[in-house]
């Protein structure tokens, strides 16, 4: 463990933001927006999109930041991870677990006050679910741990249709669905990449286990899975040309993707990246749709 002497009040704060891992509450956010879009069949109050965009943004950090906690011993084992704030003490327990209870106290204050009850419940579900189920049992126990864990990371897609319209219906399920389908290829790809890394902290990630074969003709399966749910949101919401063209051109390339690893092995970190383009794009995709129609 490399200890830090006395760290500035600013490399204290870089510690927080790093905690709360704000690339993933990008990510995450992505489908967020789109879906209010596509709930309020147009742009929504501007108001209301900020508000539960800063809410889900707090409870994601929260949710990151517990994650950090918990997973402070298998971070400072693998290498990808050592460097984090708890690994290298730039961070005490303490103040990490009060930073993301905190944070997530505030996300569900927030959604609640100036949104609505059911965005609050939803939201704050979401983190209970990714600290409580995937952190602490799912990812240490089963090679399922991504494929039942990434029901977390689906949830914003509900939040904001939540946010609109105050319940969630058919369309919602459906891009909750789609986030669920694609949460194991993209995280299987940084599995391969840093399959050794997991093997070494005693986490059950599908290549570890079963292999790289296995993982492979999974990815394929699950990201036709994708495909073919987000092609089922163009009738069961109404979206029209936009959606379609962009949903089947998107989806060629998501599933080519996975099937050239099997040919090109050393693709995954580059296929890990290219799924985030294609979850935005595609999210994006309705929310033009939808804009333009």
């Amino acid at each position: 463990m490399t200890s830090v002497a006395s760290p500035s009040i600013a490399g204290r704060l870089r510690a927080v933001v790093e905690l709360t891992k704000p690339r993933i509450i990008e990510l995450l956010l992505v489908t967020t927006v789109p879906a209010m879009v596509v709930a309020a069949d147009g742009w929504p109050s501007t108001w209301l999109v900020v508000a539960t965009v800063l809410g889900g943004t707090l409870s994601a950090a929260g949710a990151n930041a517990l994650n950090n906690v918990l997973d402070s011993d298998i971070d400072i084992v693998m290498e990808r991870t050592s460097g984090r704030p708890l690994p290298t003490d730039r961070l005490s327990t303490p103040v990490a677990s009060a930073v993301g209870i905190g944070l997530g106290v505030a996300g569900f204050v927030l959604l609640s006050t100036a949104v609505n009850l059911l965005a609050a419940i939803l939201s704050t579900a979401a983190l209970l679910f990714y600290v409580g189920v995937y952190t602490l049992v799912l990812k240490r126990t089963t090679v399922e741990n991504i494929v039942i864990g990434g029901a977390a990371g689906a949830v914003p897609a509900l939040v904001g249709w939540a946010a609109v319209t105050g319940t969630v219906e058919l369309p919602a399920y459906l891009m909750f669905a789609i986030v669920f389908l694609w949460t194991p290829p993209h995280f299987w790809a940084l599995a391969l990449r840093f399959k050794d890394d997991y093997a070494k902290a005693g986490i059950p990630m599908l290549p570890v286990v079963a292999g790289e074969d296995v993982t492979r003709k999974r990815m394929v399966l699950y990201s036709i899975a994708t495909v073919v749910v987000s092609l089922t949101l163009l009738p069961a919401s109404s979206l029209g040309v936009v959606y379609g063209i962009s949903a089947g051109l998107l989806g060629v390339w998501f599933v080519w993707g996975a099937m050239r690893l099997w040919s090109q092995p050393d693709r995954a970190m580059r296929y890990f990246k290219e799924s985030v383009y294609y979850l935005g794009l595609l999210f994006m995709a309705m929310a033009v749709d939808r804009l333009v129609g």
